[in-house]
């Protein structure tokens, strides 16, 4: 009787001991597949997918790391263009994913700060914009780029009839459309 009932307490245990083996080892494998599955989401999630068009060397989709910066994506995009407004970007800010990284040129920049006030700035204008004045033609919109080569930044609207040409009268015609 008493080997039964040892082997009564026994067997159940033995049962319970491997039925409990079994799930662990289950439970080990379920979290090693867990485990891989979220480091698997994590490399995904540790890059950045960057379009860097505009002023750049290579327009173009990039991957960067999570937390980049717009400097190292045009890098990525070899560089900033001849033509790029490069004090216009922030080089600093940090990147998002599926962000649109837009780089202008000097030109555009000209034009939208002209067509924001809708005013003609004399320091910074494109001939082509300096004829847009009226009475001024290519010879004095040249005028106006050789005097600021020359003479530096104008100080004043005013400082426009020191250009040959520009007298009172004509100076009366534009100075509401023209800015330093």
């Amino acid at each position: 009787m008493r080997r039964t009932s040892i082997l009564f307490w026994i067997l159940p245990l033995f049962i319970y001991l491997v039925g409990c083996q079994k799930t662990e080892q289950q439970s080990v494998s379920l979290t090693d597949a867990k485990e891989i599955v979220a480091d698997s989401v994590k490399e995904e999630s540790e890059t950045i997918f960057v379009y860097v068009c505009g002023a750049v060397q290579n327009e173009g989709v990039y991957e960067l790391s999570v937390g980049s910066r717009v400097y190292e994506a045009i890098e990525k995009a070899g560089g900033f263009r001849e033509d790029a407004a490069k004090n216009e970007v922030n080089q600093a800010a940090v990147l998002e994913d599926a962000y649109k990284l837009y780089i202008p040129t000097v030109e555009e920049i000209l034009n939208l700060q002209t067509q924001q006030d809708g005013k003609v700035d004399l320091n910074r204008a494109s001939k082509e914009e300096l004829m847009t004045l009226p009475g001024v033609g290519e010879s004095k919109a040249e005028s106006i780029i050789q005097y600021r080569k020359e003479q530096g930044a104008f100080s004043s609207i005013e400082d426009i009839m020191q250009i040959s040409g520009i007298k009172e009268g004509l100076y009366e015609k534009i100075k509401d459309l023209i800015k330093i």
